[in-house]
């Protein structure tokens, strides 16, 4: 039996503020989750009834408002995930930019939806070292969730959560606690990254251009409007031919010319512009 009483209207007025803020649309399926996740925040606020959370959302907005869309986000990632990405971007990708932007000398990367940080600090682990003294290299990683950023900037991991590493791996990019519980990003790795919070929805204040763009398990929350609306934002940004890394349950439709498919859920901006 429910703590809380969560009526179809609770959830449906719960989705629309969801997707007004941030395009993520939230299924029938995500009833179960949103409940629970919701539930936390009355127990938080003292507070007894879905109805009231939603009044104290709408009436304490600066406050909750925040801590409502962290509730709703999921956060799930590991090191190296869909580890044929970074194999493509450490053989194919990165001699790609080397020579093309031999006068330049600069690479921008963005980590759209970084989450906890596995994803850039992995994009930072294949790419760091790769490119000769005097390159200019950064990686852009945003997430919406400013809880995930936090730990994202900090860099600590727990012994338990460290996936997708081996133990060679982890003696060259991590520093060891004392007590074997954690693992510490290597200070090299940290000075490649700037975190920052950002809602896909809102204005993008970069300006470009990235050499490649990891937008990776996001557009599953987002209907087809608000992914076409990212895709030309995200072919706008690319530098010609740049690459766009998407998730592997997702899709960009045969409509979007703009992109050569390169298969595996990896596209590059098309020249003919």
């Amino acid at each position: 039996m429910r703590e809380f009483t969560f009526t179809d209207d609770d959830f449906d007025g719960l989705s629309k503020r969801v997707y007004k803020a941030c395009g993520i649309v939230l299924g029938p399926h995500k009833k179960e989750m949103v409940y629970s996740r919701i539930a936390r925040r009355i127990r938080a606020n003292n507070l007894s009834s879905f109805k009231q959370y939603i009044e104290l959302v709408d009436s304490h907005e600066a406050d909750e408002f925040s801590h409502f869309i962290n509730a709703i986000t999921t956060n799930l990632t590991s090191f190296f995930r869909e580890k044929h990405h970074f194999d493509y971007l450490s053989n194919v990708v990165i001699p790609l930019i080397l020579e093309r932007n031999s006068t330049s000398k600069r690479v921008r990367i963005w980590s759209a939806g970084c989450s906890t940080g596995e994803e850039p600090y992995s994009i930072a682990m294949t790419i760091l070292g790769r490119f000769p003294s005097g390159w200019d290299v950064k990686i852009l990683a945003t997430d919406l969730d400013s809880n995930v950023l936090l730990k994202a900037q900090t860099g600590v991991y727990s012994a338990r959560s460290i996936t997708g590493l081996e133990g060679a791996e982890l003696k060259k990019w991590f520093l060891k606690s004392p007590d074997g519980e954690s693992y510490k990003v290597k200070p090299a790795l940290q000075a490649l990254i700037s975190f920052k919070r950002l809602n896909l929805l809102e204005d993008w204040p970069m300006k470009g251009p990235f050499d490649l763009i990891f937008c990776r398990n996001v557009l599953i929350y987002f209907d087809k409007e608000t992914k076409d609306q990212l895709f030309a934002g995200y072919h706008k940004l690319l530098a010609p031919k740049g690459h766009l890394f998407i998730g592997h349950s997702e899709t960009m439709g045969k409509e979007h010319i703009e992109f050569i498919n390169l298969g595996k859920t990896m596209y590059q901006k098309a020249s003919h512009e």
